[in-house]
């Protein structure tokens, strides 16, 4: 089925073809901020960057505030929920489970090693850009930073890509040489022309059946996909800690006028011209932006997992640090505000 003329999806054009790196896109027939392919950036030269330029100054920062970021198991408690299938059992707090008559377990601030995993999508829409960046690579600034953080402290990571489908699992491990092999994986995939549109439930159900430990999962999207991911998203966070980051662009959501412009869907390939000089047109535009926008955020909060939003025109290590602080707030909230039910059998 054709998308209609004036959908929000028509400006994530495909970049250059080749692999993914560190270069700016590409995009058919638009020449506001684009411009020739550049050499993609290699694993190692984009590590050596992220320690460099972020992860050493936020390892500094984020001193003694990992707990704020994972939950598992540990000393401290952080909450209590109802019993769910492979949990485990020394974790079950009788007296609230008598109380209520439900099973309770009791969930722990993490102080010990733990495990992450990186649900990736990158179908082709995660190619857009239309400055400097694309999504693929703040996606991969991200993913080694994290990636690396994490390793450097004990804990594992591991991950799934979705391109055409869910097509590489990477088992969770911990060692510089992993998160190497990780952001080799992700810069060197070749770029899909056009796979149709994304099937996120897919990527989410994957990971349902392979992460069977409690872990902190990263959800790293532009959420451009199919209807019908918030439900697995929710299931997921019932035995996680799920925290969806969303991959954005600033013309996805304001379309400047560059006159009479083609422009191709990332996902299906389709193309057409359009005239962004036309007022209407860039009014349509921006209303589709903003109703998807709004579906977008229900979903995620219907889910109840944290979001964490990286903009193509973002700084990487602020974004971090507000997120941190973000998590630390609600976290303290949290403590005192469990639900009714709780606070009689706390």
């Amino acid at each position: 089925m054709k998308k209609p003329a004036n959908s929000i999806e028509e400006v994530n054009s495909i970049p250059s073809r080749g692999t993914r790196g560190g270069g700016p896109p590409l995009r058919d027939g638009v020449g506001v901020g684009a411009s020739a392919p550049t050499t993609p950036e290699s694993a190692q030269t984009l590590m050596q960057r992220l320690e460099w330029t972020v992860i050493r100054r936020l390892d500094g920062l984020l001193q003694g505030d990992f707990a704020t970021l994972m939950r598992g198991t540990g000393i401290d408690l952080a909450d209590l929920r109802e019993y769910q299938h492979h949990d485990d059992v020394r974790h079950i707090d009788w007296n609230v489970t008598a109380r209520l008559q439900q099973p309770h377990v009791r969930v722990f601030t993490e102080d010990r090693e733990m495990a992450a995993w990186f649900l990736l999508d990158l179908s082709p829409s995660i190619d857009f850009g239309s400055g400097d960046r694309a999504k693929h690579q703040v996606l991969a600034e991200f993913v080694g930073t994290l990636a690396r953080l994490l390793t450097r402290h004990g804990n594992r990571v591991g991950a799934l890509l979705y391109g055409d489908g869910v097509d590489a699992q990477l088992p969770a491990r911990s060692s510089r040489k992993h998160v190497l092999q990780l952001l080799h994986t992700i810069t060197t995939r070749p770029v899909l022309e056009a796979s149709g549109p994304t099937r996120l439930h897919e990527l989410l159900a994957a990971a349902a059946h392979t992460v069977r430990q409690r872990s902190t999962v990263f959800v790293v999207s532009d959420f451009v996909c199919e209807p019908g991911w918030s439900q697995p998203l929710a299931q997921l966070a019932q035995r996680h800690d799920v925290v969806a980051v969303r991959l954005l662009d600033p013309l996805e959501q304001e379309l400047p006028d560059l006159g009479l412009i083609p422009m191709r869907d990332a996902e299906t390939g389709e193309q057409l011209m359009v005239d962004t000089h036309n007022p209407g047109f860039r009014r349509r535009f921006a209303q589709i932006a903003a109703q998807r926008e709004a579906q977008l955020r229900e979903g995620l909060g219907k889910a109840g997992v944290d979001t964490l939003e990286l903009s193509t025109d973002d700084d990487l290590l602020q974004a971090l640090l507000r997120f941190v602080d973000l998590r630390k707030r609600r976290k303290q909230v949290s403590r005192h505000r469990l639900p009714a039910h709780l606070k009689l059998a706390a």
